[in-house]
């Protein structure tokens, strides 16, 4: 791996570097949009049936909150309820899109940064390409001298530097690309689910207004 790394020359360092960053973001990604944690099938069910007949106790409410994402938007519905058992629908339904905001920005965090990395890693590699490539033609000897020979190690050197970026360039943009485009996904159908939730709660808390 090390004589590959050291083939391809320096401009290699960044690209590890991108690939590096960009595993790292997949793999939080992966723990951060688990379902469990942003929206668990039966909450809403579970939410509305706690607050039937009364607003939850604040420790109850505190506990949904710390449920998941969608939890978090449903608490902030009850903690307005408590603090003005008689404020509007209209305010409830504000409260719970500024909760729901502050959520989704959440949600699609590192998303852009998968996404540079995915438009940068192809251009990085065409920049050891260039790079090999000036190597290449400076690997000719000058005019006058063995005849033009070129020099048949700096010549390899270079080709290597230029085939090795753009294949890792491309090694790494791909799966980027991949997963960015999954994990948006995820998070469009996770935005849907919260928004559909946060409009059936707001219905039901207008129920429990005194």
């Amino acid at each position: 791996m090390f004589s590959i790394l050291e083939a391809a020359g320096w401009p290699i360092w960044p690209l590890l570097a991108a690939s590096i960053v960009a595993l790292a973001l997949i793999i939080e990604r992966f723990i951060s949009l688990k379902t469990a944690k942003v929206a668990p099938p039966k909450l809403l069910d579970e939410a509305m049936a706690v607050s039937r007949d009364a607003v939850p106790v604040p420790d109850v409410v505190t506990q949904l909150e710390q449920n998941s994402a969608l939890g978090e938007i449903l608490a902030s519905g009850l903690r307005a309820l408590n603090s003005n058992p008689t404020c509007s629908e209209s305010d409830l339904r504000a409260t719970l899109e500024a909760a729901g905001r502050t959520v989704a920005h959440r949600l699609e965090k590192y998303l852009s940064a998968l996404a540079t990395i995915a438009s940068a890693a192809p251009l990085l590699g065409l920049l050891g390409t260039v790079v090999g490539m000036i190597e290449i033609f400076g690997s000719q000897a000058p005019a006058g001298s063995s005849a033009g020979v070129a020099n048949p190690v700096q010549l390899a050197h270079g080709i290597s530097v230029a085939l090795y970026n753009t294949a890792f360039g491309l090694i790494i943009a791909i799966p980027a690309l991949i997963f960015w485009r999954y994990f948006r996904g995820r998070v469009d159908e996770y935005l849907l689910t919260l928004e559909l939730a946060s409009e059936r709660f707001v219905r039901h808390l207008a129920t429990l207004r005194r």
